[in-house]
């Protein structure tokens, strides 16, 4: 299932339209076309197969009858990748070495090689991003079955299985965050890849899973969150912003996957670039616009990850968290929302200064600007250097 086929790591929308409608052309030279009454004869065996690995496991079975229609299951599934899988690759290949191909065959296949080289530097990754491509394709030709229970099953087989590769795949990147030989250019690389894989699955995964029961609609707040966040042109602050409500809804659909360490390093990342943007402002007026997306990230940070911190590597640290958490509640309770941004603001930045220091990290123009604010806050003060440099001779003291 792993040895040939066509993969994609990209997860744009347009390519995977555009590639829906190549393939079912490639795949369908008629309506009875042979390609595709394998695709569907395979798909048909999944996912009566799937319905019968539901069952068993709703039912008070035995674990080696359970285990059976779960082998079932696992199998036929990979022989559903297969078959689109060779379909898929045998045309385009064979189109690309005839010269019949037009740019965007042969960027498909070009993508396929890309793939393929992910496969020496990560295996895993790979096998996510291939079974996820593989997936996506059957999908649109599948959401054309007619019987309604049948394509609700479907739905129900996609679903559970994206899930699955997604919780993988991030796993997958949680655990490359921890390497600590990685260069910060490589660990770049790994939050872009978090913060992709995350906005791939709200905004195309997502709405399919609200769609399949009454229970899921419960997720509409947080798709409509997204989707508010996610409209028109974005400027840095608001892809920021963009960023945080993903990591946000994160906690609710991977938890396990994307643990509290990787998305506290996740929520440090657009901290530090939220401060970045300040520190290359001089404007007054949108210097002020952007304390308001910081401010927003650490009170979000604090809200929905260090409250909710159970283990503290430093007990130092935990004790300094409850004050700011003890003071953070009393400010809240301010009805004026001027003196109560005021307020937040104030402690957040002191908070954040603190980090930087703790670090050794930091710019310095950041420390310098959040050092000015907190002076003219009247939250800190500056006193003035003393010193004094007196000429003489230094001599030993004598007993």
């Amino acid at each position: 299932m792993e040895q040939r086929g066509l993969h994609v790591i990209e997860t744009n929308k347009t390519f995977f339209n555009k590639i829906s409608n190549t393939i079912s052309k490639l795949l369908v030279p008629t309506k009875l076309g042979f390609n595709n009454m394998m695709i569907t004869i395979r798909r048909n065996s999944l996912i009566k197969a799937y319905e019968n690995y539901i069952l068993a496991q709703q039912q008070a079975l035995e674990e080696d009858k359970k285990d059976l229609a779960g082998k079932k299951y696992e199998d036929a599934y990979s022989l559903y990748l297969e078959v689109i899988d060779k379909n898929i690759m045998d045309s385009l290949y064979k189109k690309v070495k005839s010269g019949m191909a037009n740019d965007f065959e042969k960027e498909a296949l070009a993508k396929y090689y890309f793939v393929v080289s992910l496969k020496e530097q990560s295996y895993l990754e790979y096998k996510y991003r291939k079974q996820e491509y593989l997936l996506r394709i059957d999908y649109e030709t599948a959401c054309n079955i007619k019987k309604e229970s049948t394509l609700k099953t479907y739905k129900e087989f996609y679903i559970s299985k994206i899930d699955s590769l997604y919780k993988g795949l991030l796993k997958n990147y949680s655990v490359e965050l921890t390497d600590s030989i990685r260069k910060d250019a490589t660990l770049e690389k790994t939050y872009d890849k978090i913060f992709q894989a995350l906005e791939t699955y709200i905004s195309e995964f997502l709405p399919i899973k609200i769609s399949l029961n009454e229970e899921n609609k419960k997720y509409q707040e947080d798709y409509d969150k997204y989707q508010e966040v996610s409209i028109g042109k974005l400027n840095e602050q608001e892809i920021i912003l963009k960023k945080m409500t993903l990591l946000e809804t994160s906690r609710k659909f991977f938890t396990h996957s994307l643990p509290l360490g990787a998305t506290e390093s996740c929520y440090l990342v657009l901290i530090d670039l939220a401060s970045r943007e300040l520190a290359k402002e001089t404007n007054k007026q949108k210097q002020e616009n952007i304390y308001k997306v910081l401010i927003n990230v650490i009170e979000n940070y604090d809200k929905n990850l260090l409250s909710g911190k159970v283990y503290w590597d430093i007990p130092e640290e935990k004790d300094e968290f409850r004050k700011l958490w003890d003071e953070y509640n009393k400010i809240i309770t301010i009805e004026d929302e001027e003196e109560q941004f005021k307020q937040k603001k104030n402690l957040f930045i002191k908070q954040d200064l603190k980090r930087i220091y703790k670090n050794s990290r930091g710019n310095k123009k950041i420390i310098e600007l959040y050092k000015n604010y907190l002076v003219e806050a009247g939250v800190m003060k500056q006193y003035k250097n003393h010193c004094k440099t007196i000429s003489g001779q230094l001599r030993s003291a004598k007993k």
